[in-house]
């Protein structure tokens, strides 16, 4: 039987700032739109703001000096983007895009210092912040070394089911997409969607996918790759 849910307690969760948190960080501050496909800042740009996602997709990619892409994380509402380079001011470390159209708010650098110097719990959110990010860098490099390509892309499918899909379960992504998250070719990505398919455990249309039974992905994700 097809199922609609499963326990994701052991999966990737988006790294957010308590709410009222993230209303102490950005009062005040002018909502600013963007158009989908519109970047907030490239890849080893000068950092001079931190974004707070008010509504709308931002993909975080890095690139490797020849071009190939590798994405990073997916922010949605109430997310934080850029703070690290906001943070330490160094150069950005990723790229920052809008797959949908976004409403944001930002701070300069300045600004948000100013903003933590008066309100030290902004401190705690922001340390806390980091370390869940830390978190997820090393699971993704975990699962880099010791899982293999379908316990990877079910991981990722059950987060994303969780993040993105419609009313209707669809994930609105394409199959080379699932390929820059993962780091794998699309060719690998499409044989085991293809499996899965046949197999009853999603469906695919074109632009999008849906979980039909996340228990059995759920089992996928969590399955070490002995090979």
């Amino acid at each position: 039987m097809a199922t609609n849910g499963a326990d994701d307690s052991n999966l990737p969760r988006l790294a957010r700032i308590d709410p009222r948190q993230f209303d102490l960080l950005f009062g005040g501050c002018k909502l600013e739109r963007y158009a989908a496909g519109q970047h907030l800042f490239v890849q080893e740009d000068a950092s001079d703001r931190i974004y707070g996602v008010m509504s709308g997709t931002v993909e975080i990619s890095i690139y490797s000096p020849g071009g190939q892409k590798l994405v990073a994380n997916i922010e949605l509402s109430r997310s934080l983007v850029g703070e690290i380079g906001a943070l330490d001011g160094r150069p950005r470390t990723a790229t920052a895009s809008c797959l949908t159209a976004c409403e944001l708010v930002s701070l300069s650098r300045t600004q948000l210092f100013d903003r933590i110097e008066k309100n030290p719990s902004l401190a705690r959110a922001m340390i806390e912040l980091l370390c869940t990010r830390l978190r997820w860098v090393s699971g993704e490099l975990g699962d880099q070394a010791f899982f293999g390509i379908e316990a990877r892309l079910a991981k990722r499918l059950v987060f994303l089911s969780g993040v993105m899909a419609d009313s209707a379960g669809w994930i609105p992504i394409s199959q080379s997409e699932l390929g820059e998250f993962l780091g794998a070719t699309r060719e690998s990505v499409n044989k085991t969607l293809n499996d899965w398919r046949n197999r009853q455990m999603i469906a695919i249309k074109r632009g999008g996918l849906r979980i039909i039974n996340a228990a059995a992905l759920t089992h996928i994700a969590e399955s070490q790759d002995d090979d």
